[in-house]
């Protein structure tokens, strides 16, 4: 008997149109009352906005009580694929989206961006690329019929490698692209938003499951995802409402910047697949492969951007863009991936 096909939950099934929803609430209110989100913009402390910092929080913390470290035993079982997977994610996937920005943001769309937010966009860019996806991977793992063994071991792992690998990834990549590096705040941002928040999903996963098991961790998963995604269309509500004067007089901005994110998406997926496939790696590691090469942690990085940039800044428009495409476009590869299957096994049984 065929086991039932997994589904997408309905909230993240919907996940484009509530981001929209959410874009466009939060561009008209920042239209309309201006002063009401400036004041909200100047909470900060130590260059971090806290009304955001607070929600990227209860955005972040659920997610990553998915996550067993103690999966990282199992790296072995797979290397091959987890091998082609940390070679997508960290020596392909940031420098394509760095030569994807300065090709299409400095040059073909330039004429229409504007000048003095160009180094912004670019900044986002990279940090979107420079973070592989944590959460929504378990999903498009599931929808691909993925061994969960293979995306739990490579999703801990690379949360693992994040922790030292991702300021120092992104300074470099800012330093090539001709951008001054604040490295104070770029590595208070990665205190704030992988080190601490890892140590407290940890420390909660641990504390559940010693008093409760699996199925209270289920259960504490349940009811915080809804909490989780409520924060995250918070949040995209007060960063569109922060620059709604700019969305609104260039519309075209978010459009132009998906080009970039698009092509790499599809890119980076491409050749994760191509690459599992060449070695002989089983479809249902290839294909959470593919997916966590191309996905993005678009939750640390609009996080950065804000921090590092502020909340009115280009960089953090470019990460948001992110979220608004990463469910439809994920989707589309999980098509891919699941309808090419015939073709994937058939070379691999010869």
């Amino acid at each position: 008997m065929s086991e039932a096909a997994p589904r997408i939950g309905f909230f993240e099934r919907y996940l484009t149109l509530w981001v929209a929803l959410c874009i466009v609430a939060g561009t008209l209110l920042g239209h309309r009352w201006p002063s009401a989100f400036a004041h909200l913009g100047g909470i900060e402390w130590a260059q971090v906005n806290l009304p955001v910092a607070v929600l990227i929080w209860v955005m972040i913390v659920p997610m990553l009580m998915k996550i067993d470290f103690g999966a990282l035993r199992q790296v072995g079982r797979h290397w091959r694929g987890i091998g082609t997977t940390l070679f997508v994610n960290w020596a392909v996937k940031p420098f394509s989206m760095a030569l994807l920005g300065w090709f299409f943001l400095r040059h073909v769309f330039a004429p229409w961006l504007p000048a003095d937010q160009v180094d912004a966009y670019i900044a986002g860019l990279i940090l979107l690329a420079a973070a592989p996806c944590t959460a929504m991977v378990f999903v498009w793992s599931n929808l691909c019929r993925g061994d969960a063994a293979f995306t739990l071991s490579q999703v801990a792992l690379n949360d693992a490698i994040m922790v030292v690998a991702f300021a120092p990834l992104v300074a470099l990549l800012l330093g090539i692209s001709s951008i001054t590096v604040p490295w104070a705040t770029l590595v208070i941002s990665v205190g704030l938003y992988i080190v601490v928040p890892v140590i407290i999903a940890t420390g909660l996963r641990a504390w559940v499951m010693r008093n409760g098991g699996q199925r209270r961790l289920d259960g504490w998963l349940a009811r915080l995802g809804p909490l989780s995604l409520a924060a995250l269309l918070l949040m995209l509500v007060l960063l569109f409402g922060f620059q709604g004067r700019q969305i609104l007089a260039q519309p075209l901005v978010i459009a132009m910047l998906a080009v970039p994110i698009l092509i790499q998406v599809y890119f980076n997926s491409g050749l994760a697949y191509l690459l599992n496939r060449r070695l002989g790696v089983a479809h249902c590691v290839a294909g959470p492969s593919a997916l966590i090469g191309a996905s993005n942690f678009f939750e640390l990085a609009v996080a950065t951007a804000v921090s590092v940039f502020g909340v009115h800044s280009g960089a953090a428009l470019a990460t948001v863009v992110g979220v608004l495409i990463e469910v439809p476009v994920m989707l589309s590869v999980v098509h891919i991936v699941n309808r090419s299957r015939g073709w994937y096994e058939h070379r691999r049984a010869r």
